[in-house]
């Protein structure tokens, strides 16, 4: 099968690659190429998502059978500060994507932010209400795609991280940017009181693949089995790399760039476990995957 990533991010590409390593065939589109240094990439196209006729030349070029969309600005405080462009970016984009892909599957990245954060674990059947700009761009996105009934799956993901170089833009990794700071000798400040079920980038690429073929569900949350607050994280990574956990220094969110986030960024399911699609596809929590990158990097620096 060829799938069609929309999207050459941090998401995106971790997606291509694992369809990739499972004999599948995999082609990234994005509006910028991904890094040249990110070891084998699968062939990539440039594609500006909201234009219509560039979306549908490059789906019927690639001749793919099925479309993940990984798209749209996902830093929450720009879009606060750019509500319509967001919205542009995530909906308009959305439906450009649906009118191009005719029947063709799609799975759609969602997030937490759907949600006002008043629920510690909101299942698929929670009531949506939307605390910021990115969650209202992407709750329009996945009503946009709900209009094409079963050929859509919407993945909500809780906190995506992952391991990345020190130069990449680490802001959008709380891991990484917590790993190469705290290895730098910086000091972290974090809240205490915005709390996330982290998720695996490896994970999410899994699942992703695992909902491409139908059946599946139209609608599914993947949020890791560990709820745990960003200083507590900040501190268990400090931990991990042999260093102090006062080197981490917690603060309500309200004082920092945190706070248009939710205080729960969390997601809970009833299907991930059930559902035929997904219930043979492991979920690491944050203190496994947390030892898990940190064993891997160590490994690398020793060769």
């Amino acid at each position: 099968m060829s799938t069609l990533v929309i999207g050459s991010g941090f998401v995106g590409r971790a997606v291509a690659a694992h369809l990739l390593h499972s004999g599948e065939k995999a082609v990234l589109a994005s509006r910028t190429p991904p890094p040249a240094d990110t070891g084998h990439r699968p062939p990539w196209s440039a594609l500006d998502v909201t234009d219509p006729t560039a979306v549908r030349r490059v789906v019927d070029a690639t001749d793919a059978e099925r479309i993940v969309l990984v798209h749209g600005p996902s830093d929450v405080t720009w879009c606060e500060e750019h509500p319509e462009e967001s919205l542009r970016g995530h909906a308009g984009a959305a439906r450009v994507v649906a009118e191009a892909a005719d029947d063709r599957r799609i799975v759609l990245i969602s997030t937490d932010n759907v949600f006002d954060g008043t629920d510690p674990g909101p299942v698929e059947t929670s009531p949506t209400r939307p605390a910021n700009a990115y969650g209202r761009a992407k709750l329009a996105a996945e009503r946009v795609l709900a209009e094409r009934g079963g050929a859509t799956t919407v993945l909500r993901v809780s906190l995506i991280y992952g391991w990345e170089p020190a130069a990449a833009p680490k802001w959008l990794n709380f891991f990484s940017s917590c790993v190469h700071r705290l290895r730098a000798g910086e000091h972290i400040t974090a809240p205490t009181d915005q709390w996330t079920t982290p998720v695996l980038v490896e994970d999410v690429a899994a699942v992703t693949a695992a909902v491409l073929p139908a059946p599946a569900p139209a609608l599914l949350h993947l949020g890791g089995p560990e709820r745990i607050s960003r200083a507590d994280w900040a501190r268990l990574i400090a931990c991990e790399l042999g260093l102090p956990p006062d080197r981490v220094t917690g603060q309500p969110r309200a004082l920092g760039r945190y706070a248009s986030r939710p205080e729960n960024s969390c997601l809970a399911s009833t299907l991930l476990t059930t559902h035929p699609a997904t219930a043979g596809v492991p979920v690491r929590g944050a203190h496994d995957g947390t030892r898990l990158l940190l064993t891997r990097a160590e490994r690398a620096a020793a060769l």
